[in-house]
This record gives structure tokens, sequence and C-alpha cells, in this order.
């Protein structure tokens, strides 16, 4: 996923703006309920199945303890599920499920949108706008009526403002995004937020309110930000306090998973984005986040799994990667 952008233009954005501080369980913005399984006290799910319980297991097995013992600093935090199965009910009904028995809250990344990542590395989605509608469809109906919290499509709002989706394209595409939330937000035990890209992303906050609008965030539980990508809270909540303003006080949550030393700063291209060097885990995953507004700090990036190829032959997106793994856990001291 070219989860980048142009950073430089942004950061200097947002180091310009004082980043806001307040409770750990935000109030919910005018119009807007709190929702299913408020945010404060959520306990989320922790896949003991996910590529890093399973890493874990045979570095013991082969007597690795050393790399056990970082590898458990991602196994044994809540991580997103990223869903983008043909038909995702099964899935979906089963994590909803083992999460509901463990007395845990699950966090789904929907991620099918057709065109997704515009061609490059997470390529794929759905054929066409009524396969995407059924897909969602049918998610919604593996989750029923058990807590889950659902991250909307990464990328695919910025992608449109970015202009690599264009025309009617680009209408159709929020119309989609707006439909998911609607169709998503049936269910009541369901918290949905729109992604909204990051910090490297947004030239100007102000050019993103009209299309998150349309895209159906003030319909959501909020908006979803610095998936996939390194920025730091502060960085993250510099830009994200100014989209949440223009949303009348919009909840937010943030992805702290690879943000532990921030994002690379003399990196370019591909080289800034897609498994840079040096990058560390972030905050654990909480609803506790003391910041006015929002509502988690989440791993949403699976940390350890690859953002592609990166023209290096590293793994493909989403394939374990061992070393880089152990490097987010080291660094992360």
């Amino acid at each position: 996923m070219n989860r980048y952008g142009r950073a430089a233009a942004a950061l200097a954005l947002a180091v310009t703006v004082t980043a806001c501080t307040g409770d750990p369980a935000p109030s919910a913005s005018p119009g807007r309920s709190a929702g299913p399984a408020s945010p404060a006290g959520i306990r989320f799910y922790v896949d003991g199945e996910g590529a890093a319980a399973q890493e874990v297991r045979r570095l013991q097995q082969e007597g690795k303890t050393e790399e056990a013992a970082l590898i458990r600093k991602i196994a044994d935090r809540p991580n997103a599920m990223w869903i983008g199965d043909p038909d995702p009910s099964a899935r979906v009904a089963d994590i909803t499920e083992k999460a509901r028995r463990a007395g845990q809250v699950p966090v789904l990344v929907a991620y099918h949108i057709p065109d997704r990542d515009c061609g490059q590395f997470s390529a794929g989605g759905a054929a066409n706008p009524d396969e995407y509608r059924a897909w969602i469809r049918r998610f919604a109906e593996g989750i029923g009526d058990r807590a889950a919290w659902v991250v909307l499509e990464p990328d695919a709002l910025a992608h449109i403002l970015d202009n690599c989706t264009r025309g009617g394209q680009a209408a159709e595409r929020l119309d989609l995004l707006r439909e998911a939330v609607e169709t998503l937000k049936r269910q009541p035990g369901t918290r949905v937020y729109l992604d909204a890209g990051n910090a490297g992303w947004i030239r100007n906050p102000g050019d993103w309110i009209d299309p998150m609008r349309r895209a159906g965030v003030e319909k959501a539980d909020g908006f979803a930000f610095n998936v996939s990508n390194f920025f730091t809270v502060e960085e993250s909540v510099a830009v994200a306090g100014r989209l949440s303003d223009g949303l009348g006080g919009a909840p937010y949550v943030i992805d702290t998973s690879r943000n532990g030393n921030g994002s690379p700063r003399d990196a370019q291209g591909d080289d800034a984005w897609c498994n840079p060097a040096g990058r560390a885990l972030g905050a654990a995953p909480t609803t506790g986040t003391g910041r006015e507004r929002v509502d988690a700090f989440l791993w949403v990036k699976r940390p350890g799994e690859s953002d592609g190829e990166c023209h290096r032959g590293e793994p493909t997106a989403g394939a374990w990667f061992h070393a880089y793994a152990l490097e987010l856990a080291r660094n992360a001291g």
C-alpha cells in the first residue's frame, strides 16, 4: 500500500499545530451517539492463531528463546484482522464468535473496494460495485449481533484525493463507502471508523472534509488515521485533530503498531513507507489514550507482516517478515 504520500508538506503543517490532550474516554461529537461498545474499558481481541503466535511456537520448539520473547511482544497484543476474502461471512463470524467467547472485541479491517490500492502491492478487491455491495452485506452478516470495531477500506478515500481514482469512479467510490458505513451500522454491536489517510498524505485537512462527509463519516463512529504508517501520535493528532474539528468533533482511532520511532525522515519513494528500516512497535492497543477525541490506539497493521516486495525482493504484502518483526520488537526496547 502506498501510504506515505507527500510527507514533507504535511509534516510542515503538522508541526505548527498543537496536539490535543484530554480525558481517556472522549465525549461523542454533536449529533453522534456513543454507539455500541462505548470505548471505555474495551478489551480487544488477541488472535492466538495469527502469524506472530505461530512464529513464537516455532521459535520455542527450536530453542530460540530470545527471538521468541521478542516476537511475543507482537503475538500477545491485539492485532486487527484484515478481511479480503471473496466471501467474508464465515471468517468474520468465526473471529467475532471467538472474541465474544473470550470477552473481547475484535478489530476487523474491511479491505475489498474495487481497484484496491490502485493496482499497487495490495491490488485486488471486488470486480465491480455490485459485487462490493454484496460483499459488504456478507461482511455485516458475519458480524451479526456480536461486538466488532471495523476500520473501513484503508487507502480508498486517500486514493480519490491523490487522483489515483478519478472522475465518475471517484463519485462511485464515495457512494460505495457511504453505503458500506450504512450497512455495517445496521449491526447493533458494530463500531465503524472510515480510513482517512495519515499525516504524510494530507496537505490541507480542509480539502478532506467534504469527501469524508460524502463517504459517510458522520454516520460512522469516526475515522481511522495512520493505518499502516509510522507517524507518531503527536504528528497524527496534529493533523487528525483538524479533520475532527472540520467534522464537528468526530472521534478517531490511531494506528500505533509501528510508530514507536516515528517515520523515516530521509527516505524517499517506496523506501519511506514500504518496510522502512529503523522502525519500532508503538503504544499498545488501548482505549485509555489520554487524548481528546481519540477513541483508541490500535494495531491495525499487523506488525511483522510485510508491506510488500518493495522492489527489493521482500515478502509479498501481508506475508510474515521475520527479520522485520524482530527489528520492530528490538527497537521498541
